[in-house]
């Protein structure tokens, strides 16, 4: 399985982003958590993050796993966030 993290400053971005993703049918789970980054120690300053997991590709470097990180980062930029590029999966 490969996962995405895609972070947002603001809630109400991650909530959107999340919400429509949920309306496609490839990815085993979209959630909106509360991501605190490193350095950050105040609560208020965490961000927002969509986390995607999709069971159906397993190497995170094939050319669809390439191509949905071009998708995420694009999706994140458009809404004033960006991709984690390093993503350990959360249960």
């Amino acid at each position: 399985m490969v996962h995405y993290l895609l972070v947002f400053p603001d809630r109400a971005d991650a909530e959107t982003v999340a919400h429509d993703l949920r309306e496609e049918t490839d990815f085993a789970e979209v959630r909106v958590i509360r991501e605190a980054l490193a350095g950050e120690d105040d609560s208020e300053d965490h961000d927002w993050a969509v986390y995607v997991r999709i069971e159906t590709l397993d190497d995170p470097t094939s050319a669809p796993a390439r191509a949905l990180t071009d998708r995420f980062t694009a999706l994140a930029q458009e809404h004033g966030g960006w991709l984690d590029e390093d993503v350990s999966p959360t249960s």
